[in-house]
């Protein structure tokens, strides 16, 4: 296995780890309220910001939560449970070597990618744009692996 197929399939872990953390995460905001959500934030930031009152992440957790609603929140889980699963099930599918999964996989990225963009021209994030970097970066590599896979399967049928 090449160098660039190990990284390949790390990506493709990674993504499909994060698909089940977003499956987590659309569970919890189904299941705890936005006041608990509130709470749960101002009780974990409350020692950092008595150090330190104007802690960037402390504050803008506090900002987040301070601002969620009902719907927010349910827009929230409905978001990360069909978008964990996509991922999820994209992920397995190439890994099983899938050949269909390969364009649905790229396909799917290149819309979240187009909406982050979005997203980062809306509202500078240097973590969305990392993120955003690193779907990029899977893209290519899921293209690299799709051609090659399908010129191995059409010499297979010749």
């Amino acid at each position: 296995m090449s160098a660039l197929d190990r990284t390949f399939r790390v990506s493709l872990v990674l993504k499909g780890l994060d698909g089940l953390l977003e499956l987590v995460g659309g569970v919890l905001l189904l299941v705890v309220s936005p006041n608990q959500i509130g709470a749960l934030a101002r009780f974990l930031t409350q020692h950092e910001l008595s150090e330190d009152p104007h802690d960037f992440i402390a504050t803008q957790l506090l900002h987040l939560t301070s601002n969620l609603t009902v719907s927010a929140s349910l827009f929230g889980a409905i978001y990360l449970l069909l978008h964990g699963l996509v991922k999820v099930v994209l992920v397995w599918a190439v890994l099983r070597d899938k050949l269909w999964a390969y364009p649905w996989m790229i396909a799917f990225l290149l819309v979240f990618i187009v909406y982050q963009i979005y997203q980062i021209s809306v509202s500078f994030s240097l973590g969305l744009i990392l993120l955003t970097a690193f779907d990029l970066f899977v893209v290519w590599l899921t293209w690299l692996e799709y051609r090659k896979r399908r010129v191995r399967r059409i010499r297979q049928v010749s």
